[in-house]
């Protein structure tokens, strides 16, 4: 992109913690290499009760980087990063804000990128793209072939297109007319910033696919289970906020069939090709796993009920 054409407005970056001392130094190293000029961006950084080192290590970035812009933050009275991220807006002094996350890794030219729809005053809000960093275990690769952090099926979202907090941007002003993020929300807040903007707003949503953030995928059984169950959370939230359709639960028909037609055909297939060397364990595993994490996201949505005071927006 020609720097004659950028538009390079002062931006306030956002990123909530909690419990990130092993995924403050790669952060903080990602956002020193972003090619936006240094003297435009504030990067404001909100401790949300953290347990670890956290703290200490965000004293000795705002030392070590001085020339960063670092601001340095804590919320400590409500534990979720929604409330964190309304701290980190209060205290913004820029028209834009753009969000990430601790366990993300934005490219260099992520916020440049990030920033380049708002040209067009119509645009309220910017989704980038999500992209897996390069997994070892099994796991990893079975959640990125299955593209789990990809915006695609967001932007697609039968009810609103919404992005993800890990890579969005937003004009200031539209919290002002909308209010911030629910405080006491603890999944789905995503979702809901974006719809009421966009529901209650004339401005639109649109992507920006070069706006990348890496981010690595759980490598565990029991994490992504609890990745999953979140995500079903969050759909019952939704479906309370705003009569999202609910994920429907397989039949036990349709569960015997899917199990049956993995045993009998997809299993012996795959096992004759991994033999010679043209599949891998991931093929061999991905129906079980798909229906694990079906099971997963239907419990997190049959137990889970929104909180009364989920429902509370906090404002400017």
């Amino acid at each position: 992109m020609s720097t004659t054409l950028q538009f390079l407005p002062e931006v306030s970056v956002i990123v909530p913690i909690y419990n990130g001392e092993k995924d403050l130094p790669p952060l903080i190293d990602c956002l020193a290499k972003q090619t936006y000029p240094r003297q435009l961006v504030e990067y404001i950084l909100v401790d949300n009760n953290s347990g670890d080192r956290t703290g200490e290590l965000l004293g000795k970035a705002a030392q070590e980087h001085r020339g960063l812009n670092l601001i340095i933050l804590s919320e400590n009275h409500i534990q979720s990063s929604y409330a964190a991220r309304n701290k980190g807006i209060k205290s913004a002094r820029y028209p834009f804000l753009a969000f990430t996350d601790a366990d993300c890794r934005p490219a260099a030219q992520w916020l440049t990128e990030l920033v380049q729809p708002f040209k067009d005053s119509s645009i309220g809000l910017v989704a980038g793209e999500i992209a897996a960093l390069t997994g070892s275990t099994w796991l990893e690769k079975y959640a990125e072939r299955r593209h789990f952090m990809s915006p695609k099926f967001l932007l697609e979202h039968s009810f609103c297109p919404y992005g993800q907090t890990a890579n969005l941007a937003i004009r200031r002003e539209a919290f002002q007319k909308v209010g911030l993020f629910r405080p006491y929300l603890t999944t789905g807040g995503d979702a809901d910033i974006c719809w009421r903007i966009q529901q209650q707003t004339d401005w639109q949503l649109t992507y920006a696919p070069e706006a990348i953030i890496y981010h690595r995928h759980r490598s565990t059984l029991e994490d992504l289970r609890s990745q999953l169950k979140r995500y079903g959370r969050s759909n019952r939230y939704l479906h309370e906020l705003y009569g999202v359709e609910l994920m429907r639960p397989l039949t036990n028909q349709e569960l015997f069939f899917t199990l049956g037609r993995w045993l009998l055909k997809e299993l012996p297939k795959n096992t004759l090709k991994l033999l010679f060397g043209k599949a891998d364990i991931v093929d061999l595993l991905a129906t079980p796993l798909d229906l694990i994490g079906f099971q997963s996201r239907s419990q997190g949505q049959t137990t889970a009920k929104l909180p009364e005071k989920a429902k509370e927006i906090e404002w400017l």
